[in-house]
């Protein structure tokens, strides 16, 4: 069951990451952008609901002066996805996937949350940060690659990078080697880096209506969690 206090804990950043990662795989050369064709269907692209606070473990790791942390004056609206393009993100993705070792944060550096680039091993914020870098460093916008914080299937706590696209909003993760739409995922999306600015994360649930999931998600939510039904907050 999903518990609120896990949710409001997550919100703080509190019990990032979830366990499992992803399989070792031989990246292809070219990646099936087939599809794409045609308009994107169902709830291509998470909905915003305002400013919210960033993960504590991000807001630690912006005061030991990150570069990451400096970006702002971003442009809000979608990558443009060509095939050129997207096999530059699946080859970066998969690289990182490969390379980096899992390890926990606490078996790591014996703390709770503490966000770094990964020199051999890390946990899923270290793979997260390095793909971002990676991406940003062969010419992707940092507004185009933002830092989510999510739910798994099992509710465990979990940061992916959303690349808002013109095709969907599609998510790189260490637990699954293939990009997926965020509501292919099966994660209960919590919230993000907004497009404007590094430091200013904006909420993915809006607190008057249920939790903005991705499709495969509902399956595992409790009845109090009716995806169907819209209750007040009093």
């Amino acid at each position: 069951m999903v518990s609120w206090v896990k949710v409001a804990l997550l919100s703080l950043g509190l019990g990032i990451c979830a366990s499992n990662f992803a399989v070792a795989e031989t990246p292809p050369t070219q990646y099936n952008m087939s599809k794409f064709e045609g308009p994107a269907s169902g709830h291509a692209n998470a909905d915003l609901h305002g400013n919210t606070l960033p993960p504590i473990g991000y807001v630690d790791f912006c005061a030991r002066g990150e570069q990451e942390c400096q970006f702002s004056g971003g442009k809000f609206g979608p990558l443009v996805l060509d095939t050129d393009l997207w096999n530059l993100i699946n080859n970066v993705n998969s690289t990182v996937n490969n390379t980096v070792q899992p390890l926990s944060t606490p078996d790591q550096y014996g703390v709770v949350q503490y966000w770094n680039y990964p020199v051999t091993a890390g946990d899923c914020n270290s793979y997260t940060l390095l793909k971002k870098r990676y991406l940003a460093e062969l010419g992707i916008k940092p507004e185009m690659l933002l830092l989510t914080v999510v739910l798994t299937e099992t509710g465990e706590g979990h940061l992916v990078l959303t690349i808002p696209t013109d095709k969907g909003d599609y998510i790189l993760d260490n637990r699954r080697a293939e990009i997926l739409r965020w509501d292919e995922t099966g994660y209960i999306f919590l919230k993000r880096q907004s497009q404007a600015t590094a430091k200013q994360w904006v909420s993915l649930q809006k607190s008057t209506t249920p939790l903005m999931v991705s499709t495969r998600a509902r399956s595992f939510l409790p009845d109090f969690l009716n995806l169907n039904a819209r209750r007040s907050v009093k």
